[in-house]
């Protein structure tokens, strides 16, 4: 009997972390026409609204995803957070 309350717990906890999962996106997660809704977002808050939306956008083209928020939250997406410039610095705001 607690071998199978054991199993049942862990089923729940992977339940919920591949909900948690698709509910908070990924890399991945976007379609290339969501990523203008996306990045409007994202650069909401900004002073420096156009550039943030280029680069925004050529971000999540390449990787089809942006993270959630207006600032921050870059692991959620590792090829967004790991696109570094030339002198490297982050490429994607």
């Amino acid at each position: 009997m607690a071998r199978l309350s054991w199993i049942s717990i862990a089923f729940f906890v992977i339940l919920a972390f591949a909900i948690n999962t698709l509910v908070q996106g990924g890399e991945g997660s976007l379609k290339p026409e969501e990523c203008a809704g996306a990045c409007d977002f994202r650069c909401s808050a900004t002073s420096h609204k156009n550039p943030c939306l280029f680069f925004c956008n050529m971000c999540c083209q390449k990787c089809l995803c942006v993270p959630s928020g207006t600032y921050g939250h870059k692991e959620e997406c590792p090829c967004y957070n790991n696109w570094k410039t030339q002198e490297g610095g982050p490429k994607c705001p």
